[in-house]
Order: C-alpha cells, then sequence, then structure tokens
C-alpha cells in the first residue's frame, strides 16, 4: 500500500516538474545561468559574418549571460569585418572574443573583432596583430595605401576608445598593428592593456570574467554571471557549413572548371543530358562563391581566354602554338584570379598545376581523339565502301558487271571497260549498286 502511494508520488512530482521545466529554464535564462558559445576559424567572410549575427540574435532572445566567440582567423574581408564589429556594438548580451586554442591567430581583421568586444581573452601560445590592410587588387599605390591606412587606423583608434571604459584596450597598440602590423603573444597582450584576460580553456575563462561589469554601448551596466552558466554550443548549421565550404577559393576554382568542361561536353554532345545539369549546377555554385571572394576578373578572363584557345587547337593547325599560350593564360590567371597579398585567399600551387595539366590532356588528347574520329572517314556500312578497292569477278563495263569488295559481291558499273581480274576502287554507292573505276 505505502509502495502504491510512494510511486504515484513519484509520477505526479515528475509529471509536475515536466510541465513547468520550459518555465524553469526560462527562468534561468532570464537570470543569465546560461552561456553561449560559437566558434570561428579560417578567414572572415560573408559566411562567417552571418554566424555570428545570428548567434548573437539567439543569444539576445536567449538572455544569455554572455555570448563567446571562440576566434581563430588569418583575417579576411574589411566589410565582412566591419558588419561583425556591428554586430557587436549592437549586441544586448555581452560578447566575448577568446582567441583559442593554444596556437591561434587573431590577425588583421581579427585584431578589429578582438578588439570591439566587450572582453577581449586570449588562450596561452597564442597571438594578435599585423592589420596592415591590403586590397583585393594586389599592391596598392602610395596614395590608395596611405588612405586605406588611414581609414583602418581611425577605425581601429574608434573600437579601442569605446571601449576603453569597460576594458584595457590599448589605442596605441591598437595604431601600431594597422601601420607597422606588429603582433603580440597572449601574456604580452594582455601586460600592454590589449586585452582583459588570459584564459588557460573555457572554464578557466568564464570563473575569470565572473562577476565582472561591463558597461554596454546603450551606458547599461551588467554584471556578469558565469562561474556556473551552462555552456550552450551555438554550432554553425548545415547551410552555413556548405556555403563555408563554397567560400574557398580552391572549391571555387574547381567548380568553375567543372561547369565549363561540363557545358562543353554537352554542347559538343547535345542531348547527353548529365554534363550539362552537372556543369550548369557546378558553374552557378561557383559564381556564388565568386561574390563571397575577392575576385580579379582579369585572372577569371584569362582561364576562359585559356579554354577558347585549347578548343580553336582542336580545329586550327597552330602545331602546339595554341596549347602553350592557352598554358601560360591559364596558368597566370589562376594565380591572379584571387588576391595576391593574402595567403587565405590565394589557390594552392599545387591545385592551379593540377588542374592545368588536367585541362591539356583533356583537350589535347581526350577531346582530340574524340574530334578526329568524328571527322574519320567511315569505315563500316555503304559510307564505308567509298574509296574501298576490290577485284572484278566479271567483266566491268557501264552495263554491269561484278566486282568482291569488302570480302562481299557487289553488283558494279563502270565508264571504262574492266576487265575480269583487274582491281577497282569504288567512287560512288547507289542504292546496292557501285560505280568503279580500273585502280592503277
Amino acid at each position: 500500500m505505502t509502495l502504491n502511494i510512494m510511486s504515484r508520488l513519484a509520477v505526479s512530482v515528475g509529471y509536475i516538474i515536466l510541465c513547468l521545466w520550459p518555465a524553469l529554464m526560462g527562468a534561468a535564462r532570464a537570470a543569465g545561468n546560461e552561456v553561449t558559445v560559437i566558434k570561428v576559424s579560417g578567414a572572415i567572410g560573408p559566411v562567417s559574418s552571418e554566424y555570428i549575427a545570428k548567434s548573437i540574435e539567439k543569444a539576445n532572445k536567449a538572455g544569455a549571460a554572455a555570448l563567446i566567440i571562440e576566434l581563430d582567423t588569418p583575417g579576411g574581408l574589411d566589410t565582412s569585418m566591419r558588419q561583425i564589429v556591428k554586430e557587436i556594438n549592437g549586441s544586448k548580451t555581452p560578447v566575448v572574443v577568446y582567441v583559442s586554442p593554444s596556437g591561434a591567430r587573431a590577425a588583421s581583421a581579427g585584431v578589429f573583432i578582438t578588439m570591439a568586444a566587450n572582453i577581449a581573452a586570449m588562450a596561452p601560445g597564442t597571438n594578435i596583430g599585423a592589420a596592415h590592410p591590403v586590397t583585393i587588387a594586389g599592391k596598392m599605390d602610395k596614395t590608395t595605401s596611405e588612405k586605406a591606412e588611414n581609414d583602418a587606423v581611425a577605425y581601429i583608434k574608434a573600437i579601442a576608445q569605446a571601449r576603453a571604459g569597460a576594458g584595457r584596450r590599448n589605442a596605441a597598440w591598437a595604431e601600431d598593428a594597422v601601420r607597422k602590423s606588429v603582433s603580440l603573444t597572449a601574456a604580452e597582450a594582455l601586460r600592454q592593456g590589449v586585452i582583459d584576460v588570459v584564459a588557460d580553456d573555457l572554464g578557466d575563462l568564464l570563473k575569470k570574467i565572473d562577476g565582472k561589469q561591463i558597461k554596454m554601448d546603450n551606458n547599461t551596466a551588467i554584471v556578469l554571471n558565469t562561474s556556473k552558466a551552462a555552456v550552450v554550443r551555438d554550432e554553425m548549421g548545415w547551410r552555413l557549413t556548405i556555403l563555408g565550404l563554397l567560400s574557398d577559393p580552391n572549391v571555387a576554382y574547381i567548380l568553375m572548371l567543372i561547369g565549363m568542361y561540363g557545358l562543353f561536353f554537352e554542347l559538343s554532345n547535345p542531348g547527353a543530358m548529365f554534363p550539362g545539369i552537372a556543369g550548369g549546377i557546378s558553374l552557378i555554385l561557383s559564381f556564388y562563391a565568386f561574390q563571397t571572394l575577392p575576385v580579379n576578373y582579369a585572372g577569371l578572363f584569362l582561364i576562359l581566354l585559356a579554354l577558347v584557345m585549347f578548343v580553336l587547337e582542336l580545329k586550327v593547325v597552330s602545331h602546339g602554338a595554341l596549347t602553350i599560350g592557352g598554358i601560360i593564360s591559364m596558368t597566370m590567371g589562376a594565380l591572379m584570379l584571387f588576391e595576391e597579398s593574402s595567403p587565405f585567399f590565394r589557390l594552392s600551387l599545387y591545385i592551379i598545376a593540377i588542374s592545368v595539366i588536367v585541362t591539356v590532356v583533356f583537350f589535347s588528347v581526350i577531346v582530340g581523339l574524340s574530334y578526329r574520329a568524328y571527322r574519320r572517314k567511315p569505315i563500316n556500312g555503304v559510307d564505308g565502301l567509298v574509296g574501298a578497292v576490290g577485284t572484278a569477278v566479271q567483266a566491268i563495263d557501264k552495263d554491269g558487271g561484278m566486282a568482291m569488295v569488302n570480302g562481299a559481291l557487289w553488283q558494279c558499273g563502270s565508264d571504262f571497260p574492266i576487265d575480269k581480274g583487274r582491281h577497282v576502287r569504288v567512287v560512288e554507292v547507289t542504292g546496292l549498286r557501285l560505280r568503279v573505276t580500273p585502280e592503277l
């Protein structure tokens, strides 16, 4: 009897907890007992910008105590970096940028993002700096370089000064990071007032920032309560993961080549379907990738010119000149296709070499054989009889006769008398009758 009552009581309590759990979790979040953590690695671009913006929006709605961005980047696009800084400045949730794990860096655009955070932190063995601006067109002239440099200096100093009240943010060092491309280790950055915390790991970071008072951009003050906060990781969804993969310069380049090969196959063999479909999809995906990358269109046109040269080599006798020109054009185009000064926007030399070799082999051997086979005279069937040599088994004149051609007996006619046993050559096929001439 007692066991029955206790089991009913346990079921009732469980049901009550289940019903109240969403409300309890909402209250916990409202109390700031949840910390959202995201990981951003690789070059800063539209994908990482969208990822951070959506994570900030989610953290704001969840009432999280803080949003922690685990950052490891060599830099990226200026437009994406500025969008991220705007999102951080407009966040209702304190944003912590944590350069981690050991061996990670916050270079170029990463410096601006780290400086913009409400709390800037680094793990031991990481570094920050080298924020001198570069352009997608390669080297800048002196005037343009000075304008870009001064603009970047003004921007990073404004960021540092805005955070100076709540954090440390050494504005003088920030200027040197842009003008002189200086860098600091985690310990040096803490000592010089560039960051606020050096933490061994995420748990250590949550303990060290606990109790810190953050002054938000709307002049409200927030005291962080993170030491016992639940960590919720906001992973990048499959959509952004795929878009991030497409934004890799090497992937974009390969997709472009596949698209061109596919469309060429489809135009050469109408009705094949698969090459055209695969080529069209690949080409559209490469166009999307080019929108997210600093494309140099001179390089793109050189690659297109190379493909035109390879095609012309099949139809024009150039003794290899067009093939050599195509190789040079394609190689130079690939080297120029993306930002020359930034290693993370540069094509792999291995990819370039392999793509050039494959393209040359493709057009010179495979397509060349196909084209020559298309132009070759038929060797079987009725059309294959024209030009064939046979032997007269009967005397042949314009009224008739018989000849053995390609192992078969044929009715023949000739404008010239041909004696039995002489060799004949077929000059025309009309129905099942051959017109032949004496073979000299």
